[in-house]
């Protein structure tokens, strides 16, 4: 297996953001319609935090009762207008290099055990790598 091979061979570029001033209940509608479960939240082009589907799912009573594609009930779009992007996501991003390696990448993702790690050129957010694209690189090279 060539785990030394660039991120950029597993990496997604079409990468759906949101920003920090969006509200949860669009981030929930991003979630749903991209089928993503991580949306990296940006500023003015700065890479803020992360906001997972977990995040959100965290706050509704309906995921409790098995319904986590709904956020309908009306204590969930209470707690959803209550609270902002800003208040639930993950401000301690841990970020890759564009030219870190799919090694380096699995070591990070489980080491932290974080399900996506963005990708960054200096400042400038180029991609994400999840586990799901680990995970099918090393189905790939099973082969």
């Amino acid at each position: 297996m060539k785990l030394d091979r660039p991120i950029s061979t597993i990496m997604s570029t079409r990468v759906h953001t949101i920003r920090v001033d969006d509200t949860l209940e669009h981030a929930s509608a991003m979630f749903r319609k991209h089928h993503v479960r991580h949306l990296p939240v940006v500023h003015n082009g700065s890479l803020l935090g992360m906001l997972s589907l977990t995040d959100i799912q965290r706050l509704s009573f309906a995921s409790a009762y098995g319904s986590e594609d709904s956020f309908e009930g009306t204590a969930d779009v209470g707690i959803m207008e209550m609270l902002g992007i800003k208040e639930v996501m993950n401000h301690h991003v841990v970020s890759i290099p564009a030219s870190g390696t799919i090694r380096e990448v699995g070591q990070m993702l489980t080491e932290n055990e974080f399900h996506a790690l963005p990708v960054m050129e200096g400042e400038k957010l180029i991609g994400i790598v999840t586990t799901t694209d680990l995970i099918q690189f090393m189905m790939r090279e099973a082969q």
